[in-house]
């Protein structure tokens, strides 16, 4: 497999080159190829942007579970393109836990939800949660379809306990936010998405909710 200095320049080609045809599948076959997860997780904190876009557009795409951390931590580079990488591959990368069957079970969970089937949602959710309790997804899931079906306390729940097992699960924390907002503890929903933002500062519509919680709660006390 390659090292650092002699395929950094061919990863920042392979970049422009799916910047130009858009073509993941090439993107993806390229990359595996040549790039271990752990190379890839390096170049990510290379001081070339182009080679950093590269490696996180990479990890997106093949990282499984163990690059949440560097994936998570690329929600604060200084690069804006970096950022939004890192947060629309973060968040694949969530899904990429467990053996192959639990990850079919939470496909299923997200299509459930994805369908307004949240009722069936939560009972595969919990099945998922029974086999694999550190599938930190699978509880994010889960509380997805408690709030859509109003119960806020249980969505809560749920969104703690994604935090507790995956620190970097900013939808979580603006998941738990929202709920709060529903049950009228203001106090707590902007802990909430303040934490969110933390996490991801790349949270234009959270930093719009502090605002506005934030000056209903000076008018209110």
């Amino acid at each position: 497999m390659s090292d650092d200095s002699s395929r950094t320049p061919f990863l920042v080609l392979l970049y422009q080159q799916y910047l130009d045809k858009q073509d993941s599948a090439n993107f993806i076959s390229q990359v595996s190829r040549r790039y271990t997860t752990g190379t890839l997780q390096r170049l990510a904190e290379h001081h070339d942007r182009e080679v950093r876009r590269g490696a996180i557009l990479a990890l997106g795409f093949v990282g499984d579970y163990e690059v949440n951390h560097t994936v998570g931590r690329a929600l604060h580079d200084e690069d804006r393109t970096v950022r939004l990488l890192a947060e629309n591959g973060i968040r694949s990368v969530w899904t990429r836990a467990g053996s192959p069957a639990e990850r079919r079970l939470l496909s299923n969970v997200i299509r459930l939800n994805s369908a307004g089937q949240y009722v069936e949602a939560i009972n595969r959710a919990a099945e998922l949660i029974d086999k694999a309790g550190w599938f930190a997804e699978a509880w994010h899931q889960r509380a997805v379809a408690h709030f859509q079906t109003r119960h806020f306390v249980e969505a809560i729940r749920d969104c703690h306990q994604t935090l507790e097992i995956n620190p970097y699960h900013f939808s979580a924390a603006v998941s738990m936010g929202q709920a709060y907002v529903q049950l009228s503890n203001h106090v707590s929903a902007l802990e909430c998405f303040r934490r969110a933002l933390r996490l991801n500062p790349n949270l234009e519509g959270v930093r719009v909710q502090i605002e506005r919680l934030s000056k209903k709660i000076d008018k209110d006390s």
